[in-house]
C-alpha cells in the first residue's frame, strides 16, 4: 500500500486526462479516503469535449452542452485547476501553471510540485503559412468552433437571401473544407445536410445554389476506413454535388478567395481548416525526451522513456504498438486508443505506487466508423465493410457507448429520438459570441465586433 502522501499531477482534461484521473479515483479509493494520495488536474477548460459528436452538434442534432462532460462532477475526488501549464521541470518535479487569477492579478505563473506526472495535453491544429488562413480560416476542434460554424453557415444563407450582388451571393454560398480526414468529411457531410434542409425555408435559396468543396492534399480520403471505403466515400460525396479535389492543396485564401494548387479560384466566405494536428507546444517546454515528430517517447507501459515517475498517452505520446507485425510501429493517435490507454495508465500508476508489476498496453485496432450525414456512413470493423444506413447506425451505437457517463448517454439518446420525431432547428444564434454588443451600443459605445469588422461575416 501507499506509505507516503503521493501527489499526482494530470496535465490536460481531454480523453486521456479525464479517463486517467477517473481510473485513479477508482483504483486509489482507499488511499484518497485516508489522505495518502492527492490528484490534481490542470486543464484549460472545466470540461472534456467528446469530439466525435462535434459534427452532429454543428448540424443541430445534439445540443452543445451534451457534447461536453463537466470535470468537477465526474472527478469529484480530484482538485480541478482551470489554467494552463506553461513549462515543466521534471528534474525537480515542478510545473509552472497560469490561471485566470494569476493573469487578473498580474502575477507570475505558480509552481505546482508533484511526485507522479501524467502528460496528456493532447494536440493542436496543424496549420501552414498560407496567406489569409489566420484571418479567414475556421477550425473544427472545439465545441465553440462547431457551434460558431453552424451559426456562420446559416448567416451566409441569410446574406445570400438578402443581397442583390451576384458576387456576394456566390461567395456566401461557397463552402470550402480543407482536409479529408474524419473531422473534415464528417463536418462537411453533416453541414451540407443541415444547409440543404434549411434552404427550404428561404424563398430564393435552393440547395443547387450552394457550392461545397472538399480539398485534400493526398490521393485519398478517410484512410482509416480503408482504400475501398475511401473510394466509395468520394463517389457518394460527388453524387451529392460535393466537389472532392484530391492531390490538391490550398495555396491562399487572402481576400476571401480560395486559390488551389491546380489553378482553381473560389470566392468563398467560409473556409474550414481540418488538415491534421500536431503535438501540443507544451511538450517542447519540458525536459522530457521527444521523438522526431515532437511527441513524448514512451514505453509499452505508458511511462516516459528514461524519465521515472513521468507518464503519457494519447496524441502527445509515441506509444509502441506491441500488436503490430512490423517493429517500430506506434499506436494511432485516435480516441479508440486514447480511452484504452488511459485505463492502463491509471492502473500502472496505482501499481507503481504500491510496488506492483506494471501492465503492458496492447490493443489491436478493431476498425473505424464515419458518418457522412443523416442516415449515411461508412465503416470497417474487424475486416467487415459497411455502407449507408448500417454504417451510420453503427457509428451512432459505437459513440453512444463510448461517451462518458450515463447522464450524457441518456441525454444524447433522448435528443436523437426527438430529432427523429420533429423537424430540425434552423436558428442561428451568432449573437451569443458577442453578448454585450447590443448593450454597449445602447450605452453609447461601439460594438466590439461589428459586421464590417468580422472577417468571418456578420455576428
Amino acid at each position: 500500500m501507499v506509505k507516503e502522501r503521493a501527489r499526482i499531477l494530470v496535465v490536460g482534461g481531454g480523453y486521456v486526462g479525464m479517463y486517467t484521473a477517473l481510473r485513479l479515483q477508482r483504483r486509489l479509493k482507499q488511499e484518497l479516503r485516508r489522505g495518502e494520495v492527492d490528484i490534481t488536474v490542470v486543464t484549460p477548460d472545466p470540461y472534456m469535449t467528446y469530439q466525435p459528436f462535434l459534427p452532429e452538434a454543428a448540424a443541430g442534432s445534439i445540443s452543445p452542452r451534451h457534447v461536453v462532460v463537466p470535470l468537477r462532477r465526474v472527478l469529484d475526488h480530484c482538485h480541478i485547476v482551470v489554467g494552463e501549464v506553461t513549462s515543466i521541470d521534471h528534474a525537480v518535479r515542478t510545473a509552472a501553471v497560469t490561471t485566470l487569477a494569476t493573469a487578473d492579478e498580474g502575477r507570475a505563473a505558480e509552481l505546482i510540485g508533484y511526485d507522479e506526472l501524467v502528460l496528456a495535453p493532447g494536440s493542436v491544429a496543424r496549420t501552414l503559412p498560407i496567406p489569409g488562413l489566420a484571418e479567414y480560416g475556421i477550425g473544427f476542434r472545439t465545441v465553440e468552433e462547431a457551434i460558431g460554424l453552424r451559426n456562420h453557415v446559416i448567416e451566409q444563407m441569410d446574406i445570400a437571401s438578402s443581397t442583390r450582388d451576384p458576387a456576394v451571393r456566390d461567395a456566401a454560398l461557397t463552402f470550402v473544407v480543407v482536409g479529408g480526414g474524419y473531422a473534415g468529411v464528417e463536418a462537411l457531410g453533416e453541414l451540407q445536410d443541415m444547409a440543404r434542409y434549411t434552404a427550404r425555408y428561404y424563398h430564393n435559396v435552393r440547395p443547387e445554389d450552394m457550392k461545397w468543396i472538399l480539398v485534400e492534399a493526398s490521393d485519398r480520403i478517410l484512410p482509416e476506413v480503408g482504400e475501398e471505403m475511401g473510394r466509395y466515400t468520394v463517389t457518394q460525396l460527388r453524387r451529392r454535388n460535393i466537389q472532392v479535389l484530391l492531390d490538391t492543396r490550398l495555396e491562399s485564401c487572402a481576400d476571401r478567395v480560395a486559390v488551389l494548387s491546380d489553378g482553381q479560384r473560389f470566392p468563398a466566405r467560409t473556409l474550414v481548416w481540418t488538415a491534421g494536428v500536431k503535438p501540443h507546444p507544451l511538450l517542447a517546454a519540458t525536459d522530457l525526451p521527444l521523438d522526431a515528430h515532437g511527441r513524448l517517447k514512451c514505453t509499452a507501459e505508458l511511462a516516459v522513456d528514461g524519465a521515472p515517475h513521468a507518464w503519457a498517452a494519447g496524441d502527445a505520446a509515441a506509444v509502441p504498438d506491441v500488436t503490430a507485425a512490423q517493429p517500430g510501429t506506434h499506436t494511432a493517435p485516435n480516441a479508440q486508443h486514447a480511452v484504452r490507454q488511459a485505463r492502463t495508465l491509471g492502473d500502472n500508476i496505482a501499481h507503481a505506487l504500491r510496488g506492483e508489476p506494471l501492465e503492458t498496453y496492447a490493443h489491436k485496432y478493431v476498425g473505424s466508423v464515419a458518418s457522412l450525414g443523416l442516415h449515411k456512413g461508412v465503416a470497417q470493423i474487424y475486416g467487415r465493410k459497411l455502407k449507408g444506413y448500417p454504417a451510420w447506425f453503427m457509428h451512432r451505437v459505437y459513440h453512444l457507448s463510448r461517451v462518458p457517463t450515463f447522464n450524457r448517454k441518456a441525454r444524447v439518446l433522448a435528443e436523437w429520438t426527438l430529432a427523429g420525431l420533429f423537424k430540425r432547428e434552423i436558428v442561428s444564434l451568432g449573437s451569443l459570441e458577442h453578448p454585450r454588443a447590443e448593450f454597449e451600443l445602447a450605452a453609447g459605445g461601439k460594438p466590439p465586433h461589428s459586421p464590417s469588422d468580422d472577417p468571418k461575416g456578420p455576428s
